[in-house]
């Protein structure tokens, strides 16, 4: 569970979009209602899209520091615009079209920094190896949380657009 996860009966609008009845008896509402829901329900995978890449750029940091370490490459800051490009992303293109800007950025960013500040990784020349892989292996943990959500409202949406479909 981290700081994000959704809460039954919570008022922000994961714990709504997540909530049991939000994509029930959808052919009860009205038309206006469902489309209200669907935006609800895409800006919070606006937002958790955010987050998960703020995590995951993190992470990539930590890896290619392990990485330099063990065969003697290059310092972080010499590629640093390349590890947090879109071109070195894995899961380039696997996403999907987001028509609204993310909400809360503020918000979001004090989340990943809570999260790399519990680990000690601001200062990747400081740390360890070992603290480093704990460092990622808990950033890891975090962004596959906050992805489980993700695909849960993503799955939430679907079901919404085909409403009004």
């Amino acid at each position: 569970m981290t700081p994000n996860s959704p809460y039954t009966g919570g008022r922000r609008r994961i714990d709504r979009v997540l909530g049991e009845d939000f994509a029930t008896d959808l052919s009860d509402l009205d038309l206006d209602e469902v489309r209200t829901r669907r935006r609800d329900a895409e800006q919070e995978e606006a937002d958790l899209s955010y987050v998960r890449r703020m995590l995951q750029g993190r992470a990539d940091i930590l890896r290619a520091e392990l990485s330099r370490r063990a065969g003697g490459g290059e310092k972080i800051v010499d590629t640093l615009s390349h590890i947090l490009s879109d071109s070195a992303r894995s899961d380039h293109g696997l996403g999907r079209y987001l028509r609204v800007e993310p909400s809360r950025v503020d918000e979001h960013r004090r989340l990943v920094e809570q999260v790399v500040a519990d680990v000690g990784i601001s200062d990747v020349a400081q740390q360890s190896d070992d603290e480093m892989r704990a460092a990622l292996d808990r950033l890891e943990q975090f962004e596959h949380a906050i992805s489980e959500d993700r695909r849960r409202v993503q799955q939430v949406m679907d079901q919404l657009t085909n409403e009004i479909a």
